[in-house]
């Protein structure tokens, strides 16, 4: 598995202290509110894991799987895989994001939770890919902006590997190409 990484981009040490850094921001900005902070799965995971370890006011957490990946690509269609298990009605949401490339995903994952009754929605992703955007959405808060090279690790995978790696690497090419 390491042997297919061809550089680590983000170290663990540095999504670390990014994710303090984001911590003491949202804290700030919803200390007057308690957030329902919806983790997308399954990328999402280890950064919401790191990131909630630095966020000091009460909050609520929730899960909702969403899928528009084959391979390396986001198909943009958009399927809702497991919906939250609460009502939102009148509530400020956090999505938690592995990362932000074409921003189908989100875009439409925003228009549900609206949909659902949320009072404000917003979006914390670790990774953010401005060059592979092809709507309108940027995150309120950003881990970090990369190239647009392929990255797994800390959550993101190619066909469900490579997610427990402890950084953000980029894939050697040989590991997807034709795939």
């Amino acid at each position: 598995m390491l042997d297919n990484v061809k550089e680590i981009l983000i170290s663990e040490e540095a999504i670390a202290n990014r994710c303090r850094e984001l911590g003491a921001q949202i804290s700030q900005d919803y200390k007057d509110t308690v957030p329902v902070i919806i983790g997308l799965l399954k990328g999402s995971v280890p950064f919401m894991a790191e990131l909630m370890k630095n966020i000091t006011i009460d909050c609520e957490i929730e899960f909702m799987a969403v899928a528009s990946y084959s391979g390396t690509e986001s198909m943009g269609d958009v399927r809702i895989l497991k919906d939250l298990d609460r009502s939102i009605i009148d509530h400020d949401v956090l999505i938690v994001e592995d990362i932000v490339d074409t921003g189908k995903t989100l875009e439409k994952v925003k228009e549900l939770l609206y949909s659902k009754g949320a009072k404000t929605v917003k979006v914390v992703s670790l990774l953010d890919k401005p060059d592979r955007r092809t709507v309108e959405i940027e995150a309120e808060y950003v881990g970090f902006t990369i190239p647009n090279e392929f990255v797994v690790g800390f959550g993101l995978d190619f066909n469900q590997k490579y997610r427990n790696l402890p950084y953000v690497g980029i894939l050697k090419e040989e590991c997807y190409k034709g795939a």
